[in-house]
């Protein structure tokens, strides 16, 4: 069942798929579209037509300004911002507040599975590949791989992750996943999964 608190500010111009959750204090704003079963915490702010995929969870007083795009199954850490801005200034040159027509926006584009750390702070306009990991308190100034962990400021890739969420330990060419077995190999994106097919009798489970 879908839920919004009362004290949530849902823009009646968003759309809110089934059995997402908004929680105490959360903003959601005009055009934003949010999939099924997603989970806002307290205090999140999704921007003007940002999209969120399926069972994606913004943690508590997360920032996704528009325009982001959130694939199925993201997580965004507590704190985390991902901006729109690549020349911040509140004025232009004659002093003159900035309006909406004095900037154009960019948007962080996070890939299926991927998760922001608590904090972090995405750098737009990056892309988080699929099933990748930055870590708590990391500054994304560039693309990140897919499945790639990355730490720091700026943020540096220190290796690979599973889609269960474990760093993966080298075997020879391929990597493998300590919880599942899976194995992968390094593609021109990232690394891919490897077919039970692709290595044959190797006892895995996919």
């Amino acid at each position: 069942m879908t839920r919004i608190e009362n004290s949530a500010d849902v823009s009646p111009e968003a759309v809110i798929g089934a059995g997402t959750k908004i929680w105490h204090l959360a903003q959601v704003r005009e055009g934003a579209v949010l999939g099924k079963g997603c989970n806002i915490g307290r205090g999140a702010y999704i921007g003007p037509e940002v999209r969120l995929g399926n069972n994606c969870k913004v943690q508590n007083y997360a920032l996704v300004y528009e325009p982001a795009r959130l694939a199925d199954g993201v997580f965004i850490g507590p704190a985390a911002v991902l901006t729109n801005d690549l020349f911040p200034r509140a004025i232009n040159p004659d002093g003159s507040l900035k309006s909406p027509n004095d900037w154009e926006s960019v948007g962080v584009t996070v890939g299926k599975g991927a998760s922001i750390g608590a904090q972090a702070v995405c750098i737009a306009p990056v892309t988080v590949g699929p099933w990748a990991m930055v870590a708590a308190g990391a500054v994304v100034n560039r693309n990140v791989p897919a499945h790639a962990i990355v730490v720091g400021v700026p943020a540096r890739q220190v290796g690979w992750v599973g889609e269960a969420g474990h760093p993966l330990h080298p075997d020879g060419d391929h990597w493998v996943c300590p919880i599942s077995g899976s194995r992968y190999r390094v593609a021109a994106d990232g690394l891919e999964r490897i077919s039970q097919a692709d290595v044959p009798d190797a006892g895995f489970a996919h």
